[in-house]
């Protein structure tokens, strides 16, 4: 049967087929021709083999997916789907087929540069590929903070340091219905945050065939087109919804004669799974890794003699797809297939993980706005800190019914705020992003696609007033840091790349942030407990009290912080040094490379070098434009905009999308970074619907 490549202008595949199979296997095809290297990583960071080419920085995660089961989680959810729905079993092996045939067809630098060869894709490495890159939304590493933060600061402080951390993923969208609009149909647009990788997360492509034709970002690796697409009669966009949805046990482990026991919370030892793994390294010894397994979930820190540090405690993970077997696969060809409000509403039935607020809009009026996913019902406990396995309590009751929403003024925004997910949640990200997109929705009454640029790319700063508030009471300051102080005290609030004063400010909250984490009152919280790599972006002192900093400067507890001091003092530090930039100059892009390993340190790594090469960025971690740095840490951002889109229901044509550096995942194609200035600009690529305005490429 045959299928046809074409291109756009920007080197965005369209893909037509015969039928849906055969429309995957090009899918699969094309991604591993634009992005062989890419689906190469993927694949060896869900089977937990990554360090065997990308070496002893790969070690932490490849460590935490072999104890966290992921590669076995993956076959487990495939061989339920065949079972259950052989339909999308096959078209997923579809995929694959193509995978394969595109790999062994062309190959990326990267593979010559390292002296290897692509891999082998099995049926079940797209479960595998969606689930290593979900596994750590939820933020469950957060449950060990909450714990620390309770114990050496009390109950309290739960809450005060709760953020959006500085590793979890979070998005901006924003409904607009017909009546807010100018056509008189819907708008949907936003923008996914997540690390910035080179090539990107998201792939722009679309798929058609005599049952569906639908543009959309797919996720490289996966089948499909999942969070973002356009059927043209009916659009949808998701963001994180911040639920908790993943538990961690403390487990009393014993080692017998047959090996490794859990206490359950009946008061019996029972026979936990055990069994070794290696990890192979590159250019150095192979790690081995004692996988254990108890009912309530896989061990992923400490074993039987505790953590290495000693510290009595082993912790297991528990999510639901290792529970259920069940990843939500069989929600991604009704999406492909839907025309309607209702189709999707369906589809979004059947989804499992990530846990995501859904926005969808359709030609003949239909809107949603609703949670899609899976959350165990159990103990509020369960949802704030890790829980102990031996106690009764804390077991899985069944699974939360799908909260729903409505609209406001004819619009709904989502920006993983305390909203429709709120009561399966605990920490949600500070309001400042969805109010502001609100408050500009409000400004006018009717709304085009050509508009919604500026709204993706406003970079008001409402989270400095409380430093700016501290600021203002000041006195008796030295004349440079009073020259300091007036200047920001008349600053408009907005982070642009060419503004001084936005550079001024960073460094103030910066040396602020410094200053209240050598406070002896968080001594206790600058060196948890030995716990995996992968889990201590969660723990680090620095980056929680600056995603927390309007919170601590305007609590009534102060842990024995003299605020005022402690903001005189950085004022005075920044006009003897005062930034000698804007803040575009300090606030670059720093785009992730797989050739540097995929840890969160290999990010830090990175933040200790220069970063001159990479384009300077508006925006910051509380505007609509949210390129996060790490206040206290680095003025550079690996955390943006992933893409940007607006989804047009009145005409497919006049939709709109762009990704931060280029379709291609290949160095040297002109189309691996030509998106960049546009991304930077906040200008949009069109979406393109007419096959002769296409360039043709392939007949198979």
């Amino acid at each position: 049967m045959t299928t046809e490549t074409y291109r756009d202008a920007w080197g965005i595949p369209h893909l037509r087929a015969s039928g849906a199979r055969e429309l995957a296997r090009a899918q699969g095809r094309v991604t591993a021709r634009d992005r062989a290297w890419q689906l190469e990583v993927e694949r060896h960071r869900a089977q937990g083999t990554s360090a065997a080419f990308l070496g002893t920085d790969a070690v932490p995660w490849d460590r935490f997916a072999r104890r966290a089961r992921l590669d076995d989680t993956a076959r487990r959810c495939f061989a339920a789907l065949v079972e259950q729905d052989p339909e999308t079993a096959n078209w997923v092996r579809a995929y694959v087929d193509g995978v394969n045939e595109g790999l062994a067809g062309g190959a990326a630098p990267e593979f010559s540069h390292l002296g290897l060869a692509p891999g082998h894709w099995e049926p079940w490495t797209p479960l595998g590929v969606w689930l290593a890159t979900h596994i750590l939304f939820a933020g469950f590493p957060a449950k060990l903070w909450r714990e620390q933060a309770a114990e050496h600061l009390g109950e309290e402080a739960v809450g005060l340091f709760a953020a959006d951390g500085p590793a979890t993923a979070g998005s901006n969208g924003w409904l607009v219905s017909g009546e807010r609009t100018t056509t008189g149909q819907a708008l949907i647009a936003g923008d996914p945050h997540r690390f910035i990788e080179d090539p990107g997360v998201y792939q722009q492509i679309r798929l058609s065939c005599p049952e569906f034709d639908v543009v959309g970002l797919a996720v490289p690796g996966v089948p499909g087109i999942a969070h973002f697409g356009h059927t043209g009669t009916v659009a949808w966009a998701i963001t994180n919804a911040m639920a908790d949805y993943q538990d961690l046990y403390r487990e009393r482990l014993r080692r017998t004669g047959a090996g490794v026991e859990a206490l359950g919370p009946d008061g019996t030892w029972r026979r936990a799974a055990r069994h070794t793994e290696t990890v192979e390294v590159a250019g150095e010894e192979p790690v081995p890794v004692e996988v254990i397994e108890t009912e309530r979930g896989p061990v992923i820190a400490g074993g039987p003699e505790g953590l290495d540090d000693g510290t009595p405690v082993a912790l297991s993970l528990r999510y639901p797809p290792r529970v259920t077997a069940d990843l939500g696969f069989g929600a991604l060809l009704p999406l492909l297939r839907a025309r309607r409000v209702a189709d999707v509403d369906r589809a979004f039935d059947a989804w499992a993980e990530p846990v995501n607020v859904v926005q969808a809009a359709d030609t003949e009026g239909g809107l949603l706005h609703r949670v899609a996913g899976r959350v165990p019902v159990r103990a509020e406990a369960n949802g704030v800190r890790p829980v102990p396995a031996w106690e009764p309590g804390h077991t899985w009751t069944g699974w939360h019914a799908m909260p729903r929403a409505g609209l406001s003024d004819g619009v709904a925004v989502m920006a993983n705020q305390r909203g429709p997910a709120a009561s399966l949640g605990v920490e949600f990200a500070a309001p400042h992003r969805a109010d502001r997109i609100t408050a500009l929705l409000a400004g006018k009454d009717r709304w085009s696609a050509g508009d919604m640029p500026a709204i993706h790319t406003d970079t008001h700063l409402a989270s400095a007033t409380p430093l700016l508030d501290q600021l203002a009471a000041l006195d008796e300051l030295s004349p440079e840091a009073a020259r300091v102080r007036e200047s920001l005290l008349r600053w408009d609030r907005r982070m642009d790349a060419g503004s001084a004063d936005a550079a001024t400010y960073a460094a103030l909250r910066g040396a602020v942030v410094r200053r209240f984490a050598a406070h002896p009152a968080f001594a206790a919280l600058t060196a948890p407990p030995a716990y995996p790599e992968v889990l201590l972006p969660w723990l680090a002192l620095v980056p929680r009290i600056g995603f927390a900093l309007e919170h601590l400067l305007r609590a009534e507890e102060s842990y024995g912080v003299d605020r005022a001091a402690a903001v005189r003092a950085a004022v005075e530090e920044v006009a003897a040094a005062p930034p000698a930039a804007t803040w575009g100059e300090v606030h670059h892009l720093v785009p992730w490379r797989a050739l540097t390993g995929p840890s969160y340190d290999s990010y830090l790594a990175r933040f200790a070098y220069p970063a001159a090469e990479e384009p300077g960025l508006s925006g910051d971690h509380d505007c609509v434009l949210c390129t996060s740095a790490v206040p206290g840490l680095t003025d550079l951002s690996a955390r943006g905009p992933a893409a940007r889109y607006v989804w047009d229901l009145a005409r497919r044509e006049d939709s709109r999308w762009v990704v931060p550096l280029g379709a291609s995942g290949l160095p040297g194609s002109p189309h691996h970074r030509d998106q960049l200035p546009l991304w930077l600009r906040g200008d949009l690529v069109p979406v393109v619907t007419d096959w002769n305005l296409l360039n043709k490429e392939t007949d198979v």
